[in-house]
């Protein structure tokens, strides 16, 4: 029977040697794999159980150990008592089956009211930010992906009623509302078009070349003037969904009028912003609450 430490040694040689994984990758399974031993009350490899290795996530997430962290270790131990188990010296993997706890998904970045009032403030009647303004507007109104604003074509715009016709995922179909803002930048933007089209393409935003403007494209033109503007953190598409999402649901408090807005198939991938909401609550709370804002200094009796 491999002793355990002779074990992972072997492992580890086995890693470097014949798999030619990088030096960082068998750095960090031994690294993984020392911190789990440590913690360890059983040096013989037929004698760790399934149990055994739950009670250590357990353990070690109640100890501040992250999800994340854990789910990295315990792909390490899998892939040490796999090689246990081709080399024979145990029969069955006992980290089969055990689960990690589940990482908070992290919040989505938005922009405050004050932000995106600041950042759609045109600072010239240039072509390119016609162009680009109208791009912001319309992914602030009405809160599309960026694959579904680069898709936009005209015969889905109409101008007369505010309405958009987008196909979303799953080649999903739905109608979302365009912003009296947005209109305007549009229109201002379809006589810059006309001058810059070359063929007969339909796409609602082109390059100067004439041509349908990309996925890549936009992102480049949010990112520029995101950091011409001074704001924190890179300006993309979906930081402009996410905004609108949180201040729709912020103003209505409607969850199902938001999902159907979004095109989300799913209620609970919504949900994320009402965790928004709520943190955007408890901060004024925390500022504004007499019994919730800590004192300066400690009082003296």
């Amino acid at each position: 029977m491999a002793e355990l430490n002779q074990a992972i040694q072997s492992f580890i040689e086995y890693c470097e040697f014949e798999r030619c994984l990088s030096k960082n990758t068998c750095e960090n399974y031994q690294r993984d794999l020392k911190q789990w031993c440590e913690n360890l009350q059983k040096n013989t490899l037929n004698k760790i159980t399934n149990h055994d290795i739950q009670q250590w996530i357990m353990h070690s997430h109640k100890k501040g150990k992250s999800p994340r962290s854990l789910a990295r270790m315990l792909a390490s131990i899998r892939s040490f008592f796999k090689y246990c188990c081709q080399q024979s010296w145990c029969e069955l993997n006992p980290a089969t089956g055990v689960k990690t706890p589940k990482a908070d998904k992290p919040l989505p970045k938005t922009l405050d009211v004050d932000q995106i009032a600041a950042l759609l403030i045109k600072p010239d009647d240039t072509p390119i930010l016609i162009r680009d303004f109208a791009i912001m507007e319309l992914l602030y109104s009405s809160g599309l992906r960026l694959s579904e604003l680069s898709n936009v074509c005209l015969p889905d715009l109409d101008l007369k009623e505010g309405l958009l016709r987008v196909t979303g995922k799953g080649n999903k179909t739905r109608i979302v509302p365009v912003g009296k803002q947005a209109l305007m930048q549009i229109k201002a933007w379809l006589k810059i078009r006309a001058l810059w089209l070359k063929g007969d393409h339909q796409a609602l935003f082109i390059s100067q070349r004439g041509v349908q403007l990309g996925n890549r494209a936009i992102q480049k033109r949010l990112k520029f003037w995101g950091e011409k503007l001074g704001l924190a953190g890179s300006l993309h598409p979906h930081k402009l969904r996410h905004s609108v999402a949180s201040h729709l649901l912020e103003s209505s408090g409607d969850l199902r009028a938001v999902q159907e807005f979004l095109g989300h198939a799913n209620l609970s991938t919504t949900q994320i912003y009402t965790q928004l909401d709520f943190q955007h609550l408890a901060n004024v709370y925390d500022q504004a609450h007499p019994r919730a804002r800590k004192k300066n200094t400690d009082s003296k009796e």
